[in-house]
């Protein structure tokens, strides 16, 4: 009987890390890499730890770089904005990258996530540029 409170604290506290999305409040975060505020719908980005620390970023790149300083972080989900669908957040697993001059990104590196293949295409066949996925895009960043 003794433990029972403990128990229920301890309860607590392992569940009270979920590992989820948040909403961003456009206009009100300040991005966690560069601390602009994030106002931008179709650049922004988030990441999340496994233990359910959330990361809101302005940019793509801004979050590229933050997880190049957080190695020994392991994160748990890592969403972008699609530029075709501002304020929805897509997973970089599916997501085709835009590098392009013409499409300018909040910190300069003209870079635009695309929830489809097609989308991205489309946008390289008017605009011009270079598609990737995650694992080039992050070597594309210096």
């Amino acid at each position: 009987m003794k433990n029972t409170p403990l128990f229920f604290i301890l309860f607590s506290l392992f569940f009270s890390c979920s590992v989820e999305l948040e909403k961003i409040n456009y206009g009100k975060e300040a991005c966690h890499f560069c601390k602009m505020t994030i106002v931008d719908q179709q650049h922004a980005a988030e990441a999340v730890t496994t233990k359910g620390k959330v990361f809101k970023y302005d940019a793509v790149e801004c979050m590229i770089n933050d997880l190049k300083q957080k190695k020994e972080v392991e994160m748990a989900l890592l969403f972008v904005n699609d530029y075709s669908t501002p304020g929805k957040l897509i997973d970089v697993q599916t997501t085709t990258f835009l590098i392009s001059e013409k499409i300018k990104s909040p910190m300069g590196a003209n870079l635009s996530a695309f929830g489809s293949n097609e989308e991205a295409q489309k946008m390289v066949d008017t605009s011009g540029g270079s598609l990737y996925n995650w694992e080039e895009v992050q070597s594309q960043l210096k």
